[in-house]
């Protein structure tokens, strides 16, 4: 996986290097951080593309975030996107527990997934709650997965 900044700069090292060095200077600045995960896709002519991102917020001070761009060409039915959105976020949030633990940093996972059984996206509600707590994470679905449908959704 390929990450960069908000501003397109690469990381130009192993994405848990650079998230160490990011909790390590915030917290030497004084900073209380909170991560958040999540990814949002988008159907684009024949493909699939997604973005995963990793929204580090300083209480009170703003944030800024880590970014991941991929593109798919499997087909998917709309609940099958849904969750492998939700898989991607699941990925990330694995790999950074050891250095979160480490830094003592909370984290939530995001799923861009409606809470209105109104939307279509709501079909994969229960399953990507399901996922995300079996794996024993802070789960926040639509309004408040800002990370998937707001972060996410601008850089997708």
């Amino acid at each position: 996986m390929e990450w960069h900044k908000f501003n397109g700069e690469p990381l130009n090292e192993d994405l848990l290097e650079a998230v160490k060095k990011v909790l390590k200077r915030e917290s030497e600045m004084g900073y209380k951080l909170k991560v958040c995960i999540g990814t949002d896709s988008q159907v684009r002519g024949n493909g699939t593309d997604f973005a995963t991102v990793i929204v580090f917020l300083r209480e009170k001070r703003g944030g800024f975030m880590f970014i991941n761009n991929e593109k798919s060409f499997q087909p998917f039915t709309l609940k099958e996107r849904m969750l492998a959105e939700v898989s991607k976020s699941i990925q990330v949030a694995y790999s950074l527990c050891p250095v979160l633990d480490e830094f003592k940093v909370e984290m939530e996972v995001h799923a861009d997934i409606n809470t209105n059984p109104n939307f279509n996206s709501n079909t994969a509600l229960k399953e990507a709650m399901g996922y995300i707590m079996g794996m024993g994470f802070i789960f926040k679905a639509k309004p408040e997965a800002f990370a998937s449908s707001c972060c996410a959704d601008k850089v997708v």
